[in-house]
């Protein structure tokens, strides 16, 4: 007896096809059980309010930057505000970084922010560790003084005074051991280190291995994406802090670029003319010098975040969901 052709065959009906049926959704209908589809009208409105929310964040940025390159007539002419230049020209950043204020303002926030991130991501990485492990010692007592730092914060006198008495005051130490270890960033590094399985840990112990040597060839490796957000965490308060310099540093010559920015752009302050325009040219207009300023304080925020978007998005929820 031979079989029908493929063609000739019936599909197969019964409960188990039925079921089928039900779990698979029907083509323009929402997979989720008791959910209804958007309806058109709705998707234009999130499609209109997605658009608004990013002309909000695109035009404010696309203007300082417009702003900074239009030549002078053209920002006189608008009264500051250019979204797009007509003959682009870099005048005002030449103003800025021939002077060597700015140019030095930007040599010290880097330094410190290199140095400021790297001192804070070991120091919280050993300190999360330690916190991490059952039985450390000390163990609850720091974990009890980290939540009373996050709850009860220092005031502006009692730093002053104490950065004073070490002797920091005018030093770039003061830019940095301030801000050496924030609590929160301990306490979530802590919860992804709890994380990692305890017997991978200890076979390691078993093997030999010292707590430092669990730390820098198990624990850190498995921890990169959490590492990277708290080192994109550390690396945005140091070169966006500009109150501690200003409370700290006295030389004008030692200012980060965020105190430079602060006297330019909210004080209104001008350029030296005799550093800025010691060939006897004319100065850019006031908005333009801000707007150069302005951008060259966040271009290496915005070229540093495009390499740890991913590691950010990764370490966020990890921390989140498993801490």
């Amino acid at each position: 007896m031979t079989a029908a052709p493929l063609s000739q065959r019936r599909p197969r009906s019964g409960p188990r096809r039925e079921r089928a049926r039900a779990r698979t959704p029907a083509r323009g209908h929402s997979p989720v059980p008791g959910r209804t589809p958007a309806s058109p009208a709705w998707r234009v409105l999130r499609a209109l309010i997605l658009l608004v929310c990013c002309l909000l964040v695109i035009v404010p940025f696309a203007s300082i930057v417009s702003t900074s390159l239009a030549d002078a007539q053209q920002v006189n002419a608008t009264g500051g505000f250019v979204l797009w230049p007509e003959n682009p020209s870099l005048d005002a950043y030449r103003a800025i970084l021939g002077g060597g204020i700015v140019s030095r303002a930007m040599l010290v926030s880097v330094g410190v922010t290199v140095v400021g991130t790297l001192l804070s991501l070991v120091t919280t990485a050993l300190l999360a560790y330690g916190l991490s492990r059952p039985g450390s010692f000390g163990h609850r007592p720091i974990l009890l003084l980290l939540v009373l730092s996050m709850l009860f914060v220092p005031g502006v006198i009692p730093s002053y005074l104490l950065v004073k008495e070490l002797g920091l005051i005018n030093s770039y130490w003061s830019l940095i051991l301030p801000m050496l270890i924030n609590a929160f960033n301990v306490i979530v590094l802590r919860s992804f280190f709890m994380s990692i399985p305890g017997e991978l840990l200890d076979a390691a112990k078993i093997d030999g291995a010292s707590e430092l040597t669990v730390l820098t060839r198990i624990v850190a490796p498995l921890s990169k994406a959490a590492l990277a957000v708290i080192g994109l965490f550390y690396a945005v308060a140091y070169w966006n802090s500009f109150f501690n310099a200003m409370l700290f540093i006295n030389e004008s010559a030692k200012w980060p670029m965020q105190l430079v920015l602060r006297t330019y752009v909210v004080n209104n302050a001008a350029i030296g003319a005799g550093e800025a325009n010691a060939a006897g040219a004319a100065l850019p207009p006031s908005y333009a010098l801000q707007a150069a300023i302005l951008v060259l304080s966040i271009i290496p925020v915005v070229l540093v975040y495009p390499f740890l978007q991913r590691h950010m998005t990764k370490g966020v929820m990890l921390g989140a969901v498993k801490g």
